[in-house]
């Protein structure tokens, strides 16, 4: 239980700092903006409470607003893709997950861990750019948008899981 809240705290306080300080400042030709503080959300145990990955979300979200001056853009998104994320983990793995694993390569498979953080991180990211465009004026470069920064974000958290080590060892 320690170990868990340890493994939080860590996990939030590099990712976001990750975030604010480096990855919010690239824009990859005005298109690709990668958001590896999702990567919190992905690792925390199966089985934990609906209502505790929305609290845990939702900080997430808001802490990243403060930084980001958003206004509750990250908070609402973050909160939409942890209330999903026991029902997609459900659809993608199939109920004969036990209670406490965290999500990796080892546990999930390859595929399957690139296919549920493909999902989520898109969830994520309609939410997020359609909150921030707020308008279907030009769907075009919305969806290159929201294309490309999934592909930027499934790729950097997925090598992000390839180093690992804790998650590789756990398994």
């Amino acid at each position: 239980m320690i170990n868990n809240i340890i493994r939080t705290v860590i996990y939030f306080l590099i990712f976001v700092l990750l975030q604010v300080l480096v990855l919010n400042n690239i824009h990859y030709l005005r298109v690709a903006t990668p958001f590896v503080y999702l990567y919190c959300l992905l690792k925390m145990p199966v089985g934990t409470s609906r209502s505790l990955i929305l609290i845990y979300s939702f900080i997430i979200g808001c802490t990243i607003d403060m930084f980001s001056n958003t206004p509750g853009m990250h908070a609402a998104a973050c909160s939409l893709a942890g209330f999903v994320r026991a029902p997609l983990i459900r659809f993608l793995q199939g109920e004969e997950l036990p209670d406490g694993i965290y999500p990796s390569y080892q546990t999930f498979g390859s595929a399957g861990f690139i296919r549920y953080v493909a999902f989520f991180v898109a969830i994520h990211h309609i939410a997020l750019f359609l909150i921030e465009a707020l308008t279907l004026f030009d769907p075009f470069f919305l969806l290159l948008r929201i294309g490309a920064s999934v592909l930027t974000t499934v790729l950097l958290i997925c090598v992000i899981e390839l180093f690992n080590f804790e998650s590789q060892k756990s398994q």
